[in-house]
């Protein structure tokens, strides 16, 4: 398939509904597929968001520089072997999208919402990302200072850094400043 290479930093998200009692042999899978995805071209990172309260639904996201890379992986032997694996550990099929940039944070463009600009998103992200990466290790540093500079310390920040943006601040920034965002499109005279 020949996508179109204009998109710089792609992100799919998978949803998984892992079975009750399979969380031990889905964590096992996705330590071995998460290394062979890191080792693909254009490779950017992943972050797993794991259930919380009893729930049964994972979400990962793999970020790749543009979508030729991103495609790699997809259609990879490596990645069909491990997928190959998930149906004895999920209640139902994968979920997947792919979505450029971190525009699983804002609202998709409509007829009367144009898409936010690229610059909008910018801001908005780096006003949430800053000072979150600032205060959540000095949070952390003061509660539990034994972690301050161990791995399982950094750990402790990366997550609660990752659940405040993904779970709190981004909504809530992105739903107050919708307007100033997104303007509605003006009607056409």
């Amino acid at each position: 398939m020949d996508w179109p290479n204009q998109l710089h930093h792609v992100t799919l998200v998978i949803t998984h509904n892992v079975l009750a009692g399979k969380q031990a042999d889905y964590e096992r899978w996705l330590d071995v597929i998460m290394p062979q995805a890191a080792r693909y071209p254009g490779h950017l990172g992943v972050n797993v968001l794991r259930p919380a309260h009893g729930e049964l639904t994972w979400t990962v996201l793999i970020r790749f520089d543009n979508m030729d890379n991103l495609w790699r992986w997809l259609q990879s032997d490596e990645r069909k072997a491990r997928t190959a694996e998930l149906p004895a550990m999920l209640s139902g099929q994968e979920h997947i999208e792919m979505r450029p940039g971190a525009a699983f944070w804002f609202t998709p463009a409509t007829p009367a919402r144009p898409a936010p600009a690229r610059w909008k998103q910018y801001l908005v992200t780096l006003a949430v990302i800053f000072p979150s990466t600032n205060l959540v290790p000095w949070f952390w540093s003061t509660v539990l200072p034994g972690l301050k500079g161990t791995l399982p310390g950094h750990l402790l920040n990366d997550a609660t850094v990752v659940a405040l943006v993904v779970y709190l601040w981004m909504p809530t920034i992105t739903r107050l400043l919708k307007n100033w965002l997104s303007p509605q499109a003006k009607p056409q005279s």
